[in-house]
């Protein structure tokens, strides 16, 4: 029996394996002295060509992953597979993967041309024809026409476009960006944002993206990978994750402050201290658990569909209205759009829309 399920998994891990641009398959990496690995039974997949965002809070594992994908650091056990071919052992150089750091590393007495031909020159290419990709790429860009220049003579979002195009020209099997665009101030940031997205769409790299940034990873990723104490707690395209959350965990660090608690009945209704609530046909959670919803989606309501509440604290935050309000089966928060608003210890009815209701373990 256990003949036939070892080699029935071993047989489904291969096949998954060489269907994916990068698989991390069982990752643990354990530092001597440390109590916890930084990275347990780690398991990731991104599909060829497609750009995967690595999200969660600083000390998840993140940077980690990103070092076990590009052969940096050799994990306590596990393998790593590039297009179907085991890496693990495989050294950076020969692994076929470019890493993008938070500071773009590029060779200072090099000019951004040279920097970007650097690849391609390390792999014997002539340099004439090396140059000459190397201005493609910046053109790609948008720097070409600074190709002359050295790294001290660039800003910070134009040294960091020259280090994407110096990965992009060592045409690696896989994009791994750790945190490239957080040194960035915003506006810079959304620039380098539709870049990316443009530049990973026409060479339909492989691409992993390390972030602490919610919106960012919305708004490049394909899907989202979200990383807790080395372990992945969800991976999926980001209307999902932020719509359908697993668990609590996951749900509070996407910003689903509210989480009333009950149980979903049989006949698929939440009961909680404010009677039965409506959910919608998607809801597959059964027993007990909390309803979340996401602040963004709740309303101010007049009507009798409203659950009653009081206000606890307003607070503006930029376009928006940050509301807490007490009902009878706890806290919900809210984002409200520009209008007036109710003061503290004012009673309200608040609108929970029943498509934004999610019912999570925890």
């Amino acid at each position: 029996m256990s003949t036939s399920s070892s080699s029935s998994s071993s047989s489904s891990s291969s096949s998954s394996s060489a269907a994916a641009g990068l698989r991390l398959e069982g990752i643990t990496v354990t530092y001597p002295g440390h109590r916890s690995p930084v990275l347990d039974g780690l398991d990731l997949e991104v599909a060829d060509g497609r750009l995967l965002a690595l999200l969660g809070p600083s000390g998840c594992g993140k940077t980690t992953t990103v070092q076990i994908a590009s052969g940096l650091l050799a994990p306590t056990s596990g393998a790593v597979y590039l297009r179907g071919t085991d890496v693990t052992r495989t050294p950076p150089e020969r692994r076929g993967a470019a890493v993008v750091f938070q500071q773009p590393m590029l060779l200072p007495h090099r000019t951004a041309l040279d920097n970007v031909a650097f690849p391609a020159r390390v792999r014997g290419r002539p340099r004439r024809a090396a140059r000459a990709s190397a201005l493609e790429h910046l053109r790609r860009v948008g720097l070409d026409a600074l190709a002359d220049r050295y790294p001290r003579q660039l800003s910070g979002g134009q040294a960091q476009r020259v280090a994407l195009a110096r990965a992009l020209a060592a045409e690696p099997a896989v994009l791994l960006l750790d945190e490239p665009f957080s040194a960035l101030d915003p506006g810079l940031r959304h620039t380098m944002r539709e870049l990316l997205t443009s530049v990973q769409r026409e060479w339909a790299v492989t691409t992993v993206l390390v972030t602490h940034d919610q919106s960012e990873a919305a708004a490049v990723a394909d899907t989202v990978a979200l990383l807790d104490h080395g372990r992945l707690l969800q991976q999926a395209r980001p209307a999902d994750l932020y719509a359908h959350p697993d668990s609590l965990a996951v749900a509070r660090f996407l910003g689903c402050a509210t989480a009333l608690p009950g149980s979903v009945t049989p006949h698929g209704r939440f009961a909680c201290p404010l009677g039965e609530l409506e959910l919608p046909g998607t809801v597959t959670h059964r027993g007990t658990g909390h309803l979340v919803i996401r602040p963004e989606a709740v309303r101010l309501d007049t009507g009798p569909d409203g659950v009653s509440a009081v206000v606890r604290s307003v607070r503006p935050e930029g376009p928006f209205t940050a509301l807490v309000a007490d009902t009878a089966a706890g806290p919900v928060h809210a984002l409200l759009p520009p209008g007036p608003q109710p003061a503290a210890s004012e009673r309200v009815r608040l609108h929970l829309p029943v498509a934004h209701r999610w019912v999570v373990a925890g």
